[in-house]
């Protein structure tokens, strides 16, 4: 793939992955059966506060962000394009996604936002920008202190689950289901997604790459 159409790849995963992340999010909440642990503390905040979930979304991402500087993590334009499009996204989903009732369709929203997810992950990390600032805080703490990858993240979940239920966050059966599930899709997703570095032809003739 040459460099152009990579890039313009590249380009395209980002924004898709941005989006389908928030719908996948609004998906979540709609159904109303537990969600994700950071979005457990959004809903926490929005419970307390008032103000709109992806306003919500948006100021705790850039505070996350706001935590690599310690730790020495640079974002990438991938970073900043999360903070800035995500909860934007999840909101416009919240707008046009009707409240569920039932809880057969409850946990079919829910499983369906929860893949839409998986798959906005695969292409938003494989398109090679950067991390969310949430994943980007974790494997930051991992390079700074050396500490494993799944005790950051299971330590850094754990409070801010915590945090958000106390705050009055969503809290359900679909929590843990995120919890136990997310890990295994997105193993398959990203290595699927992920666009292949872009190679220069050392002649006429183009360099394949396989996808």
């Amino acid at each position: 793939m040459n460099s152009s159409l990579n890039m313009t790849r590249r380009v395209a995963q980002l924004i898709v992955g941005l989006f389908l992340y928030g719908m996948g999010i609004a998906l979540m909440v709609r159904a109303s059966v537990g969600v994700a642990p950071w979005d457990v503390l959004t809903l926490g905040i929005e419970k307390q506060t008032g103000l709109g979930f992806g306003l919500i979304t948006f100021i705790v991402s850039l505070f996350v962000m706001l935590l690599w500087i310690p730790i020495r993590q640079k974002p990438g334009i991938g970073t900043v394009l999360n903070v800035l499009l995500v909860g934007p996204f999840a909101q416009v989903g919240l707008w046009i996604i009707p409240p569920i009732d039932g809880l057969l369709w409850e946990i079919l929203v829910f499983a369906s936002g929860l893949l839409i997810l998986a798959v906005a992950t695969g292409l938003y990390i494989g398109a090679r920008f950067g991390p969310g600032p949430r994943d980007g805080l974790m494997t930051g703490i991992h390079a700074r202190w050396g500490w494993r990858i799944w005790i950051v993240r299971t330590s850094i979940e754990v409070v801010v689950l915590s945090i958000g239920w106390v705050l009055g966050g969503d809290v359900g059966f679909g929590t843990l289901a995120f919890a136990l599930l997310i890990g295994p899709l997105v193993n398959i997703t990203i290595p699927r997604l992920r666009v292949p570095l872009a190679t220069a032809p050392k002649d006429p003739e183009p360099v394949v790459v396989p996808l």
